[in-house]
């Protein structure tokens, strides 16, 4: 399956208490252990301050940070990141997630953990999802891309800043976030202050519109910047809110990340032993249901456009699935790829 990389971005304003806790609270039991359940190959990467509760800002503890299990009370001066959580801390305002997003990518954050930005811990062969929490709408204005957003909380604006992000940010990094004529490598799911669905902890699918209402129990604002970048991206949208049902909203999330990380039709041919070289023309694909039975090995054709229903083809050092191979194991949640190749006349 391809690895997921998972970018929660939380606003640290005054009135994000109640979500902060939230999140603390279900991240591992409701999150990270579903991943874990999962068997995929995921890392959770955290843009806000680290600190104390009271002051808006997150700890995180284990099993998914190296923060000890009731360590955050109190918080240890810095973030304690694990093999698969790393929290880039620095403040995220009201305001200006989307900008944060763009400005701290090549960026140190305020302990040096990631002295280069947390584009150091992205993985190039992931899928990416952001998880974006906050309260209020999109203002602001971004040094690294010379952009500014504004969705007025209205559904005009909130489609302008949809379009205008996800152009920045596949500019800023298409070998990340996909190339911006082709396709997208990320998901945006939106925890905000939109008005809830009904039942309320049901979510806003994409294909809903826009949303200019606010949360019942009331919010700074409905959040149409973020919302935009859920519906064109096939993610969904929660209420903020909605504290007590963060529960459910997180299973839900992980349960969409789980979907999405299907099996891979695309790999980089492997290495090489030491003192060895690949035999390009004798690389084969083996597939084995994940229900069982034997195995079907593909053959290599020249060029997607010599493709057939069981093969695959070599392109910029990648192996690439015909679109009917493609399509066959991508159906099988439980689907195993090898790549078996030769080396001096030796079979791997």
């Amino acid at each position: 399956k391809k690895p997921i990389d998972i970018i929660f971005v939380i606003d640290n304003s005054g009135t994000m208490g109640g979500e902060i806790e939230a999140v603390q609270n279900n991240i591992n039991v409701n999150f990270a252990n579903i991943m874990e359940a999962s068997d995929l190959d995921y890392r959770v990467i955290m843009l806000s301050k680290h600190g104390r509760l009271w002051t808006e800002s997150v700890c995180i503890e284990a099993p998914l940070s190296g923060i000890p299990a009731g360590g955050c009370t109190p918080p240890p001066t810095e973030p304690v990141n694990s093999s698969k959580f790393f929290h880039y801390s620095r403040g995220i305002g009201s305001h200006d997630s989307l900008c944060k997003i763009l400005d701290t990518f090549r960026r140190g954050d305020e302990f040096d953990l990631a002295p280069n930005g947390w584009e150091q811990w992205l993985r190039q062969d992931s899928f990416k999802i952001f998880v974006e929490v906050s309260d209020d709408g999109v203002s602001c204005s971004s040094s690294s891309v010379g952009k500014s957003f504004d969705d007025h909380d209205d559904i005009a604006g909130g489609t302008t800043v949809g379009d205008k992000f996800d152009l920045a940010l596949r500019t800023l990094s298409p070998e990340m976030f996909g190339d911006p004529q082709g396709e997208r490598n990320y998901q945006f799911y939106s925890i905000i202050g939109l008005k809830g669905n009904t039942p309320e902890t049901d979510p806003w699918l994409p294909s809903a519109p826009i949303q200019d209402a606010r949360c019942t129990d009331g919010s700074a604002g409905p959040g149409t910047g973020y919302q935009q970048l859920s519906i064109m991206t096939g993610a969904l949208r929660y209420p903020s809110c909605e504290n007590a049902s963060f529960d459910a909203i997180f299973q839900a999330i992980a349960q969409g990340v789980v979907i999405t990380s299907k099996v891979s039709c695309e790999f980089a041919i492997p290495a090489a032993p030491e003192g060895e070289a690949i035999d390009l023309d004798s690389i084969v694909v083996g597939y084995t249901p994940g229900g069982g039975g034997a195995e079907q090995r593909y053959t290599q054709v020249s060029g997607a456009d010599a493709c057939t229903s069981d093969a695959f083809y070599i392109e910029d050092d990648h192996i690439l699935l015909c679109p009917d191979a493609c399509s066959m194991v991508q159906a099988d949640d439980a689907a195993k790829i090898n790549v078996l190749f030769d080396c001096s006349g030796t079979p791997h």
